[in-house]
């Protein structure tokens, strides 16, 4: 999986000359990469792609690439048609049994399963919970910023800000202690950067995927004994309220637990956290919408959000597999047939957004698909994710008005739009 970069790249200009299961199209600027995504939502129609080599799985006949805004809505809308659960959402390639154990939750399941374990979650989440967590973020957020004062200029902002806050609520939430941080924290990034040679050094795909299971049934295992214990031992947490909770004499197995708290860690702690450092980015790029943001901090705190998700897209895709034949938008998907939505392309389509490169902090509307598209897979943390970053940036603005970033160290993967490190001065 490793690349090494190209003395010399080919510049891109024609889609005939895209290759998204190109490891090496991965590796590329990221102005190269919009550019790509510009000649592919031109097309009429999806570009059909060849799936990606892998040894672990079987090479399937390929897949629709959907980036346009329109597709990936409707797509969203109709998961009778287009499924989550036949081989997964997370990979393209189907997922083996083995990876279905420890990372086969909510976002790789369809109805009636997936309803039944969503509900139970959901339920979990009582109002009293809610307020405690935002609670919870309002001082965590406080904390963070008086190291980073006392730390100083020059530290990594991913490290010390934008990953701190994500990862302490989720593990408060669950009752992880915080000796416990930074192995969720290591295990979190090889499950997701198992393709970064700095968390996976070997290149060698065996050796990924060993390393992305060896981290999930880590991960599962913190949680499967902290359960043991809640069961006995009850708490105000979230893992005493999944193990407690029965709707209609419903209960979370042991392995749904595991791998729900996999997907929390997951997804509720990379995702924001890649947010974050990237909206710092945008404001140090963006003076005007930063002094914009300051002369009013909480008046715009919403839309400004909602814009640091639209143009971080911090998961690119979701895989959909098709139930029957269907004709949407022009094009014919046949039964079996594979679509990846492109999130990170939709939230750039320039037929949904004016300007769709430029940060605007005041963008109304702003219907992106940061969250996923509408329907049941949309970010069940959405609400929690907006409350982190509308308090750590309320923090940052508040208090060090004057941080900026540096040059960014991008994550190397075609799934999270991630920011692996971030110098900041102020």
């Amino acid at each position: 999986m490793t690349v090494e970069t190209p003395r010399e790249r080919r510049p891109i200009t024609s889609y005939t000359q895209i290759d998204l299961s190109d490891w090496e199209f991965w590796a590329r600027p990221m102005a190269e990469r919009e550019h790509a995504f510009e000649l592919l939502r031109e097309r009429d129609t999806p570009v059909f792609f060849a799936e990606p080599e892998l040894s672990f799985a079987p090479k399937g006949e390929g897949y629709h690439a959907i980036v346009r805004h329109a597709d990936i809505v409707e797509i969203s809308r109709n998961p009778d048609v287009f499924c989550s659960g036949d081989g997964g959402a997370t990979n393209i390639a189907d997922m083996p049994p083995e990876f279905a154990e420890y990372f086969g939750s909510m976002i790789n399941m369809d109805d009636p399963r997936h309803a039944r374990l969503r509900r139970i979650v959901s339920r979990a989440f009582t109002p009293k919970m809610i307020q405690k967590f935002e609670e919870d973020v309002q001082s965590a957020a406080v904390r963070i910023v008086d190291d980073l004062l006392e730390t100083g200029p020059g530290c990594d902002f991913v490290t010390e800000v934008a990953a701190r806050l994500p990862l302490k609520i989720i593990c408060d939430m669950m009752g992880i202690p915080e000796k416990d941080y930074r192995f969720v924290f290591d295990r979190s990034n090889i499950i997701l950067g198992a393709s970064d040679p700095e968390y996976v050094p070997s290149g060698d795909m065996d050796t990924v995927v060993a390393a992305m299971l060896n981290a999930g049934l880590e991960l599962q295992q913190l949680v499967h004994d902290l359960a043991g214990h809640r069961a006995e031992h009850p708490t105000g947490d979230l893992t005493s309220a999944l193990v407690s909770a029965n709707i209609d004499g419903e209960r979370l197995t042991p392995q749904e637990l595991g791998s729900f708290f996999i997907l929390l860690v997951v997804a509720g702690n990379e995702t924001t956290r890649n947010a974050i450092s990237q909206g710092l980015l945008l404001l140090t790029r963006n003076p005007g919408e930063k002094a914009r943001w300051l002369a009013d901090v909480d008046g715009h705190a919403p839309k400004a959000v909602e814009e640091i998700v639209r143009l971080a897209s911090p998961v690119n895709y979701m895989r959909r597999k098709v139930t029957r034949d269907f004709e949407m938008n022009g094009t014919l998907y046949r039964k079996g047939e594979k679509a990846v939505l492109y999130y990170w392309s939709a939230n750039r389509d320039r037929a949904v957004f004016a300007d769709p490169y430029r940060f605007d902090i005041t963008r109304d509307p702003n219907p992106h698909v940061g969250f996923g598209g509408p329907g049941p897979h949309f970010c069940l943390g959405a609400h929690l994710a907006r409350r982190e970053i509308t308090v750590m940036f309320r923090e940052l603005l508040q208090r060090v008005p004057g941080i900026e970033a540096g040059h960014p160290k991008r994550l190397f993967s075609s799934f999270i739009n991630g920011v692996k490190h971030l110098p900041c001065d102020f």
